[in-house]
């Protein structure tokens, strides 16, 4: 496991992983829960480097029901999704906790927003600096680097560090 990045620490059966415990994968990515055989086999949660999880009931390595949480606790549906659907365009947490007055728009689900660094934009799971074409986590680890298509998409779509709002005046 080593050799390719992964590791795992919990019980263990002729050198195979049985039982319970913790593999993480080259990526950051956590699955916490029980295995057979080398394999994901039972209950167990995989949790995301942007903070998001799959709750799952495995087979020989396979999910055969779960749940996928984003980092916000917002829950997926599979159907009668009604979540940015066209309808309502609120973030989660506006559905949650109510829209601001007017004039104090929302720009991101977290609020306040995280401050970008100079030069780079929001891609929604971290940073990303163009310069170098690095997505780095919101806490600096590296992630990917884009490839011509992601670069093009990030830099149309995402907030950037010099689109932030830094206060608004009360008399206008």
């Amino acid at each position: 496991m080593e050799a390719i990045g992964s590791s795992y620490k919990g019980d263990l059966k002729n050198g195979r992983m049985e039982g319970t415990g913790e593999y993480t994968f080259p990526t950051g990515t956590k699955y916490v829960g029980e295995t057979k055989d080398g394999m994901f086999h039972g209950k167990g949660v995989l949790y995301f480097q942007n903070g998001s999880k799959y709750e799952a009931t495995w087979e020989k390595g396979l999910a055969k029901q779960g749940t996928f949480s984003f980092a916000d606790g917002l829950v997926f549906q599979d159907k009668d999704w009604d979540y940015c659907d066209g309808y309502d365009r609120r973030f989660y947490s506006e559905r949650c906790n109510g829209l601001r007055p007017a004039g104090e728009s929302q720009l991101t689900d977290l609020d306040p927003p995280r401050v970008i660094p100079e030069g780079c934009y929001d891609c929604g799971d971290g940073f990303y600096d163009p310069s170098t074409r690095v997505v780095t986590t919101y806490t600096g680890r590296f992630l990917r680097r884009a490839d011509d298509r992601e670069d093009e998409w990030i830099v149309r779509t995402c907030r950037k560090a010099w689109d932030e709002i830094v206060g608004h005046d009360a008399d206008i």
